[in-house]
């Protein structure tokens, strides 16, 4: 097992960009190598060793790297992006783009994350133990697919356009999403335990479940009976019927 700790020397105001900081790119390094991968800080490249504090345990293959950061990095965007395999956890909040384009293993946050967390994510695992911002799971503007495989949990809530876009995977959100969950969505499940505000529009296929209250349904969505998850009995809903959608709305 290779274990390596981060903490930040100071706080920044400047953005710093690490996409660079995932298991795939640690595994095997020392020290001193993991200290030299560069990272951008506002317009420039600097090594990582000069921003961040670091301590390795051990060596080993991608599989069995964790990466530990310790404090805020609510200014340190893209943590943990493409990685394939590995885990990270985060103790404290953490900027946008975490875990984006992610292919396997896990990430988890132990804090807040702001938006784009787990984007065109198309597998491993992300648990966030706090709130999120925008744009969970979703797909990047222009993007006709948003996450499309492995499971994003949200023990808080979450912002508006909750998996826009998305195409497979399973997203859990334990508290509250904002507007517009599951817009345009193309596949994958989406459970809101608690409440949701015109959710699945413009959906095609999919399912999504609602616990919780359920404000502004849309007028384009046909009532299909009723379904059993779990042992929970919700009314079914089928479409959007205005984008040609056969998905699957369930509300308790």
């Amino acid at each position: 097992m290779q274990v390596v700790k981060l903490s930040l020397k100071k706080a920044n105001k400047i953005p710093i960009e690490a996409d660079n900081v995932n298991p795939d790119n640690f595994a095997g390094k020392t020290k001193e190598e993991i200290e030299a991968i560069l990272v951008w800080y506002g317009n420039g490249q600097c090594p990582l060793g000069d921003l961040f504090n670091v301590e390795v345990e051990g060596s080993d293959s991608v599989e069995n790297t964790k990466i530990v950061i310790e404090g805020d990095v609510s200014r340190v965007k893209r943590i943990g992006q493409d990685m394939s395999a590995g885990e990270i956890e985060i103790n404290g909040n953490v900027d946008m783009h975490c875990g984006s384009n992610m292919r396997g293993g896990k990430i988890t946050i132990n804090g807040d994350a702001d938006s784009w967390l787990g984007c065109e994510m198309k597998g491993g695992e992300i648990t966030l133990n706090g709130n999120a911002a925008y744009y969970v799971g979703s797909g990047y503007r222009g993007e006709s697919c948003g996450m499309r495989g492995g499971k994003i949990t949200v023990n808080g809530d979450v912002k508006d356009y909750l998996g826009e876009h998305m195409c497979g995977g399973e997203i859990l959100v334990k508290g509250n999403a904002g507007l517009l969950p599951a817009i345009s969505n193309n596949g994958g499940t989406i459970t809101i335990e608690g409440s949701a505000t015109m959710p699945a529009s413009e959906m095609k296929s999919g399912t999504v479940i609602i616990k919780g209250e359920t404000s502004d349904l849309l007028p384009s969505y046909k009532e299909d009976g009723t379904e059993e998850v779990d042992g929970i009995t919700y009314r079914k809903f089928v479409g959007d019927v205005n984008a040609g959608g056969k998905g699957v709305l369930l509300i308790k």
